[in-house]
């Protein structure tokens, strides 16, 4: 028996692949992780991950899935403790650029075509999708930006400007006070 089967005696094997998965996630792209160093990383059998995962892009999948509900417990828990519907859209907006920066090949492993592909996500990544759509509208909304192209527009801000400082294109803090300065604009408009 091999020493990595020997290693796994507890709980989920596919929670266990998935933290192994985010735990890599965390130092490269999606598409730099394998099957193979996942089971490497979680102390299984490299043939383990194929018991939950039919191939590499079930692997990524699970990773944008489980990315994409960080992004919206980030976002929504900003909303949540914030006072007015005008701070509440301006701790949204930051959690999104936050967790761009901070956590950036999530960011984009949620964001990725090739796995979540436009118009036609999974049945898992579909509810998540509208999730954040709807937080992100919610907020936008409560301050008199009510229309789709307005939420659309609050949505392309903030997610510019987090893969411009996730990229190191702007600082977090300019990324930041941009999205502050846009937002008054737009408010000040409407």
């Amino acid at each position: 028996m091999s020493s990595s089967r020997d290693g796994y005696h507890h709980g989920s094997l596919a929670r266990a692949l998935e933290d192994a998965a985010m735990q890599l996630l965390a130092t490269r792209s999606a598409h730099e992780i394998s099957l193979r160093e996942v089971a490497r990383a979680a102390n299984v059998s490299h043939n383990a991950p194929y018991h939950h995962f039919t191939d590499r892009l079930g692997l990524l999948r699970a990773i944008a899935e489980r990315s994409m509900r960080d992004l919206i417990a980030r976002v929504e828990t900003a909303i949540e403790s914030a006072g007015t519907p005008s701070l509440a859209l301006r701790a949204g907006t930051n959690a999104y650029i936050s967790f761009a920066i901070e956590h950036p090949h999530a960011f984009d492993a949620v964001y990725d075509p090739t796995v979540c592909i436009p118009g036609a996500p999974t049945e898992t990544m579909a509810p998540l999708i509208d999730a954040l759509e709807t937080a992100l509208f919610t907020v936008a909304s409560g301050v008199g930006l009510d229309t789709e192209a307005d939420a659309n527009a609050v949505w392309g801000l903030v997610h510019g400007l987090g893969m411009l400082a996730a990229a190191g294109h702007l600082t977090p803090e300019q990324a930041r006070a941009s999205c502050e300065s846009a937002l008054d604009r737009m408010l000040a408009e409407g």
